[in-house]
């Protein structure tokens, strides 16, 4: 009798964990397109890898779009609508002007999933689906995305402008997370992403000329990547679009690299090696140097915590059949 109520215990357990999580509280099912759109993974998928094998740069790109996207108002594809007359997109916003790409990746996806199953998948579900296979693409960890969002009508250049910034102390990077429903610990392992990508010279061009005012280089920076950077950057304005990997030594792959190279005071941006600046990330950062394993781990459940941000679900938003305008 005890060996059967303990395992009705646990099958409580799991029942209420699998469904009637915060997921599904919030209408979000792992198997939300199934019956209605069975093979959406395998046309993101598709599509994802196919502009992966042309510009191994949209990784980082898309995975950076479904960011942008959650941090303003919300997981809605508010980031992708073009202005209109009587709607100020996000795109123009400083964070993403001259910055965000992929735009046309998620377009292509789109119109493969309106001839597949029209008017069903929305463009902030796309978004969704496509960071998580850019990372999974670039032999970083898979997870299961829970799906069901709807696409907002609605932008926000103002709230763009806020997105956290890689000028900023970690201090006001954390109260920006914490606004948004995320942790401490968030901050640390999402901004593991930078594992891949680039960043234009402007973003981290005063670590090498004058930092803090102070007319020299950041103190911090490890001297022979300095000498690398003030090379690729020159102290001139015609370098500030120039290009530097944000991983110098594995740029393409998802891994653990990016804590490493912070450990020895290789972060490119400023807000990177500031994440040491606070004991309980800088105790995160450490761990995740040493076991990548913890960091795919815990990098999965922080990109599904964020992909909950604001939500729309049931009858609030549209399926939008064109990611760059409402309906």
């Amino acid at each position: 009798m005890e060996f059967k109520s303990n395992n009705m215990l646990l099958f409580v357990s799991i029942f209420w964990f699998v469904f009637l999580s915060p997921l599904v509280n919030c209408q979000l099912y792992y198997n939300f397109y199934d019956t209605t759109c069975p093979n959406l993974t395998g046309i993101v998928r598709d599509n994802v890898r196919s502009a992966m094998a042309k510009d191994a740069r949209i990784a980082a790109s898309l995975l950076r779009l479904h960011f942008h996207d959650c941090f303003v108002i919300g997981c809605d594809a508010s980031v992708l609508l073009d202005d209109t007359g009587t709607l100020k997109g996000e795109k123009n916003a400083l964070p993403n002007k001259n910055s965000l790409r992929g735009f046309e990746v998620i377009d292509t996806i789109k119109a493969a999933l309106e001839k597949a199953c029209p008017s069903t998948v929305s463009c902030a579900d796309i978004l969704t689906l496509a960071a998580r296979e850019t990372v999974y693409l670039s032999k970083g960890p898979f997870w299961y995305v829970p799906l069901g969002r709807r696409d907002g009508t609605t932008a926000s250049e103002s709230e763009a402008n806020n997105l956290p910034s890689p000028f900023e102390p970690v201090e006001n990077i954390t109260a920006k997370f914490i606004s948004k429903g995320l942790e401490k610990k968030d901050v640390a392992v999402l901004s593991g992403a930078h594992t891949l990508g680039f960043a234009q010279c402007f973003s981290f061009k005063p670590r090498l000329f004058d930092f803090g005012g102070s007319g020299k280089s950041d103190p911090s920076l490890d001297v022979s990547l300095l000498q690398n950077l003030v090379k690729l950057c020159p102290n001139q304005a015609d370098s500030d679009t120039n290009l530097a990997p944000l991983d110098p030594v594995t740029t393409n792959t998802f891994d653990n690299m990016y804590y490493k190279n912070i450990v020895n005071n290789s972060g490119l941006l400023q807000s990177d090696q500031a994440l040491l600046g606070d004991s309980t990330i800088a105790s995160l950062v450490n761990v995740y140097s040493k076991w990548p394993i913890m960091f795919f781990r815990d990098f999965a459940v922080s990109m599904e915590k964020m992909s909950r941000i604001g939500v729309l679900t049931g009858s609030r938003g549209q399926i939008r059949t064109n990611c760059r305008a409402v309906n």
